[in-house]
């Protein structure tokens, strides 16, 4: 990248990749591609595959939690195709060089970089994913929320729920406090048990990108949610809420003040992301939907096997079930699926 050059996301910087390290067992690399036609930034989290082959150790890369994959920086719109074929035949290189196996990719729906490299990665679309459009309606919660989200929201500002958002916050502990009770709540998988050292690291590198939305009730927390700002982005990170407290609605009023907040301040949308599974009944996915009526973005996941060789080899050595859907293989009886994020 030139020198002062922002990155269009925060998905793609490497800080926000390394806080990811310990949480997928690897170290976050960042791949930069230089060419007449352009420029394109690959980010991604390289892992030593437990199994060796011959002797030999062997790797495969992921896409840290959130969304990610190549990225064309810079490129006339007519060359973006001999570009992506010219990434991918030098990164092919770079992956026999460095003995990768396989790649995983969470690609990006907002920016959609799955289009440029569908013809190199076997691309699958997942499912939508919801956004608030802040920048098209002068007035995006009459016009991108439903009639229940409204209703709701009236009804709990009616009874005296409050709202603020905290932009830099000094510390996350309140937030983490009402984060980790309702991962208790749902039974989340332990990858969702983000510990505190992943939540130092993410105040340490983007306090000043984070907002905590509070929603409360004669000064008692109902629900707390962590935004991250970046260039005209919003993103919804993570979030949690009472139970004894639901009864307000504080997940849609929290909604309700970033969503305000957002388009005070310039912002041009809000992604919430989308659902756990790919079911379109998914009840998150419902969810998010309440507050995105006009606004949606395909989620696409990408595979390659860049060592056909190794990958069958590693395979065989644990057994793995060559009719299932996890990918790779060869991790389907150690790691659970990430696929939904």
């Amino acid at each position: 990248m030139k020198a002062g050059m922002e990155l269009v996301d925060l998905y793609f910087d490497e800080k926000y990749g390394k806080l990811y390290e310990d949480l997928e067992n690897g170290i976050c690399e960042v791949y930069e591609y230089d060419h007449l036609l352009g420029k394109v930034r690959h980010m991604f989290i390289k892992r030593e595959i437990p199994e060796l082959i011959g002797g030999e150790r062997y790797y495969d890369i992921t896409t840290a939690y959130g969304y990610g994959g190549p990225l064309i920086l810079e490129c006339h719109p007519d060359n973006r195709k001999d570009l992506a074929k010219a990434f991918y035949e030098d990164f092919a290189r770079y992956c026999e060089r460095e003995k990768i196996v396989s790649e995983f990719i969470r690609f990006h729906p907002v920016l959609k970089n799955a289009e440029d490299f569908q013809d190199m990665y076997d691309v699958c679309y997942m499912r939508p994913t919801v956004g608030t459009n802040l920048r098209a309606f002068d007035d995006p919660v009459a016009r991108e929320f439903s009639k229940t989200a409204k209703k709701n929201i009236r009804r709990a500002l009616g009874e005296g729920v409050q709202y603020q958002v905290i932009e830099n916050p000094d510390n996350l502990d309140a937030f983490k406090e009402v984060y980790y009770t309702t991962m208790k709540r749902k039974n989340a998988a332990e990858y969702y048990y983000f510990g505190e050292e992943y939540f130092a690291g993410l105040l340490d590198a983007y306090g000043d990108r984070i907002l905590i939305t509070e929603a409360s009730y004669k000064k008692e927390t109902l629900g707390m949610a962590l935004t991250f700002r970046h260039n005209q982005y919003l993103h919804t990170h993570l979030s949690g809420t009472y139970e004894e407290y639901h009864h307000f609605y504080p997940a849609y009023v929290m909604q309700f003040a970033i969503t305000q907040w957002g388009k005070n301040n310039g912002y041009h949308l809000l992604h919430d992301g989308g659902g756990l599974t790919n079911d379109l009944d998914d009840s998150l996915y419902m969810f998010k939907k309440q507050f995105g009526k006009h606004t949606k973005f395909p989620f696409h996941i990408g595979r390659k096997v860049w060592d056909k060789k190794i990958y069958s080899a590693l395979c065989n050595r644990i057994g793995a079930d060559m009719n299932s859907d996890f990918f790779p293989l060869y991790r389907g009886r150690v790691e659970k699926s990430v696929a939904t994020i």
